[in-house]
């Protein structure tokens, strides 16, 4: 059997029955109809090997980046094959700007949507035009507009709905000419008259800084989401907590007419005694405890061990629970804490 380690970042020792590559939609197709349980991958940063998987592994790899423009946007189709960070590199370049506070998040072009990748204030539906899908089932190829993919906070249609019913071969994008900065996040408000290629250099040396390595400690980022909570939570916290951060969620986020916030994750899991903790080889990062790491030698039983020991945590003294934002994969497909 095949290791799957060096196809996820956070390198734990799994295999599988067998590992393909695919850069056309019919080779995907006679790939896909040929094997009765599949696992659809692309750059291997948000799934996570915790045993062997008894199906065949697909490596989405799906290249291409096409440019036109108008009077008022540039439009990219891009494959989704392609690295994530290298295409943003590649719009500062060209000067298409809009994607710099996502520069160095790791994983493929196709993922972003799945996700609904974000950070520094900004995340990738904003700039998202269309998704180019293939229906599994069917082998028919569809055109998604941004307002069919259901976009929330980490969260979309593709992770819902159309979990596991579709590949995604291309991202379109659209990035207006007339662009704003966004800079009101963390570090980035102190940058004295910020342009898109400082935003971009101050977020890599940010998350150089703060995040670890894969090459050097095995990780899949951020393996928690943020959780987005009612006022009424925040002000019960607050009452042990006076300076607990957060952020107020646009009603229109999740919509409710009640005010909610979002509370960091990584403050959380801070105040539950679990930064630089270790199980084995699984260690909370001492600078962001938002991430697992890999210390090399790593089970998969005890990456499910700490989470699910820091979900319990939290939730016992906070009264939150904890999201993972991986994507666990078992024996048979994926599983939840």
């Amino acid at each position: 059997m095949p290791s799957l380690k060096r196809y996820s970042t956070f390198g734990l020792d799994a295999d599988c029955a067998s590992i393909h590559g695919f850069s056309d939609i019919p080779s995907f197709l006679s790939l896909y109809n040929s094997h009765e349980t599949v696992y659809l991958l692309g750059g291997g940063s948000n799934s996570i090997f915790t045993e062997d998987f008894q199906g065949a592994v697909l490596v989405n790899e799906i290249k291409g980046i096409s440019h036109f423009d108008d009077e008022s946007y540039h439009y990219l189709r891009v494959g989704a094959g392609e690295n994530w960070h290298d295409f943003v590199t590649l719009c500062l370049e060209n000067q298409w700007y809009g994607l710099e506070n996502l520069a160095l998040i790791p994983g493929s072009v196709g993922a972003s949507p799945i996700q609904n990748i974000g950070a520094y204030g900004i995340e990738v539906n904003a700039f998202i035009d269309t998704v180019e899908i293939v229906v599994l089932d069917t082998g028919e190829k569809t055109l998604l507009k941004n307002n069919d993919c259901a976009f929330g906070y980490r969260d979309s249609i593709f992770k819902n709905a159309l979990a596991n019913k579709v590949l995604i071969t291309h991202v379109n994008f659209k990035l207006p000419k007339a662009h704003t900065l966004a800079t009101s996040y963390g570090e980035l408000a102190a940058l004295e008259k910020p342009t898109p290629e400082s935003i971009y250099h101050k977020v890599i040396e940010i998350r150089q800084q703060k995040l670890p390595d894969p090459a050097t400690f095995g990780n899949a980022g951020s393996f928690f989401k943020n959780p987005v909570v009612p006022m009424s939570v925040l002000a019960n916290i607050s009452k042990q907590y006076d300076t607990v951060p957060h952020f107020v969620v646009p009603s229109s986020d999740v919509q409710s007419s009640d005010e909610f916030v979002k509370i960091p994750a990584a403050w959380l899991i801070d105040q539950s005694g679990f930064k630089g903790a270790t199980l084995n080889q699984v260690r909370c990062h001492p600078t962001q405890p938002l991430v697992l790491t890999n210390l090399g030698g790593a089970k998969g039983k005890d990456v499910i061990a700490m989470a699910s020991d820091i979900i319990a945590t939290v939730y016992d003294k906070f009264a939150i629970k904890l999201e993972p934002e991986v994507r666990l994969m078992g024996s048979k497909g994926l599983i939840s804490l």
